[in-house]
C-alpha cells in the first residue's frame, strides 16, 4: 500500500511538474526609437486543446479605451532599427510571424499570417487583462519569437493599411 501511495503521489507530482512547466511568461516592455524601455507588464502563454491562450498582465499602455495590434514578430529582438533614416521602435523584431510565407496579414483563424493574434484591449485604466486565443498556434511555434503590441487597432486586412493598420510599436517582448 505505501508503495503504491508514493507512485500515484511521484505520478501526480510529474504530472503537476509537467503542466507548471506549460505555460511561457513573456516579460513585456515599452519601446521606443532610443530602445527598450520600462516594462509595462506580461503576458502569459499557455497551450490548450483550441491553440495558445496569451493572457495579458499589463498595465501603463497607451490609447487607452481602445484595441492594439498583437502580434508574434519572427525575430527575438525588441531593439530599434533604422529605416529610410530614421530609428523605429523594436523594428529588429521584424515582420510578422509567417513561416508559410503568406505574405499577407488576416484573422488569428484565417490562411494569413501564422503570427496575426486577436486584437488586444486596453481599458481606460491603461491595463489589458483579457485573454485571446490564437487558434492556428502552438506554445513550440513561440521560440525565438518577439510578441508585440502596436499603437492602434486591427481589422485583420493588407486593406486601406498594411498589417491591419495597427501603427507604431509601442510593447515588446521575447519569447526564451
Amino acid at each position: 500500500m505505501k508503495l503504491s501511495c508514493r507512485c500515484l503521489l511521484g505520478a501526480a507530482a510529474l504530472s503537476l511538474a509537467a503542466f507548471a512547466h506549460a505555460d511561457v511568461v513573456i516579460e513585456m516592455h515599452a519601446v521606443t526609437k532610443d530602445g527598450v524601455g520600462k516594462p509595462v507588464g506580461k503576458v502569459v502563454a499557455t497551450q490548450s486543446k483550441y491553440g495558445v491562450v496569451f493572457t495579458p498582465m499589463l498595465e501603463n499602455l497607451p490609447a487607452r479605451g481602445t484595441l492594439h495590434g498583437f502580434h508574434v514578430h519572427q525575430n527575438p529582438s525588441c531593439e530599434p532599427a533604422e529605416k529610410d533614416g530614421k530609428m523605429v521602435p523594436a523594428l529588429s523584431a521584424g515582420g510578422h510571424f509567417d513561416p508559410k510565407q503568406t505574405n499577407r496579414h488576416s484573422f488569428p483563424w484565417g490562411t494569413g499570417h501564422l503570427g496575426d493574434l486577436p486584437a488586444l484591449f486596453v481599458g481606460a485604466d491603461g491595463k489589458a487583462t483579457s485573454p485571446v486565443l490564437a487558434p492556428r498556434l502552438k506554445l513550440s511555434d513561440l521560440k525565438g519569437r518577439a510578441l508585440m503590441i502596436h499603437a492602434g487597432g486591427d481589422n485583420y486586412s493588407d486593406e486601406p493599411k498594411a498589417l491591419g493598420g495597427g501603427g507604431a510599436r509601442v510593447a515588446c517582448g521575447v519569447f526564451q
